[in-house]
């Protein structure tokens, strides 16, 4: 294939999941794919650390669009993001002893229930019930960020879909909020898994750059599409990114 039409291919799938990563996440949806599909010698590890490298610029750029706009609650956003960074460390290096592939069919029973859940509690997320945070609300922000952190360095598919939706049925944040808390705690375990792989593998640096500028750019489009829409906007999106990735994880599982 034409390396630079190779090049226009994956900036193009960047920049699609720069727009849905800024609005619900689920980004690697499009991104991880268009990467094994480009380079299918490669090893694993090798696009999964630049698939990182090319999505921590849009989901930096996201949150602070989102900051710009909507208060951020630093004192869920700054402990959830802290336990983030170390659980998603201790995940990536969890990878060596135990292969991510046997949490596949429990991470696709958690979807199917948050998609449920979600679907049916038409209220939930489109209006805030959040409490001025304290003590109870830091230590489930840490709970939260070292959980779905590990989860995130192990695994990762959804993580983006369980951060939002575990700040909105535990602490009370509507959609919009809640996404923009999930883009913080995502910075720290894109941060960590980055660190991880640039001390461990060999990257597609090259191929990064021009994808983390496309993916910026997409990030700053689905950010600006989520403030202006709110949260009524990023609940359909939520939904749409879920029901995407219980099929294929489905398809995964089953084939």
């Amino acid at each position: 294939m034409d390396p630079d039409f190779l090049l226009f291919a994956l900036g193009l799938a960047a920049f699609c999941a720069g727009f849905v990563d800024a609005v619900v996440g689920g980004g690697g949806l499009i991104q991880i794919p268009a990467l094994f599909a480009a380079f299918p010698n490669a090893s694993p590890a090798t696009l999964f650390g630049t698939n990182k490298l090319a999505s921590i610029v849009g989901t930096s750029s996201a949150a602070v669009q989102y900051a710009r706009r909507v208060s951020i609650p630093w004192r869920v956003a700054v402990p959830g993001a802290l336990a983030a960074l170390l659980g998603s460390w201790y995940g990536a290096k969890a990878v060596a002893y135990l292969p991510p592939t046997v949490l596949r069919p429990l991470i696709l029973v958690l979807l199917v229930l948050v998609a449920i859940y979600t679907f049916m509690r038409k209220d939930l997320g489109t209006v805030s019930t959040e409490p001025a945070h304290g003590g109870r609300s830091a230590a489930i922000a840490l709970g939260i960020g070292g959980v779905i952190g590990f989860y995130d360095g192990f695994f990762g598919p959804g993580t983006g879909s369980f951060l939002i939706f575990l700040f909105i049925r535990l602490l009370g944040m509507d959609f919009l909020r809640a996404s923009v808390t999930a883009k913080i705690l995502n910075v720290a375990t894109n941060l960590a898994a980055i660190a991880y792989f640039v001390n461990n593998v060999s990257l597609l640096w090259k191929v990064a750059t021009v994808m983390a500028v496309c993916n910026l750019s997409g990030a700053v489009t689905g950010s600006r599409a989520a403030l202006k829409h709110g949260s009524g906007f990023v609940r359909r999106m939520f939904l749409c990114v879920v029901s995407v990735l219980i099929a294929k994880l489905a398809y995964d599982t089953f084939r």
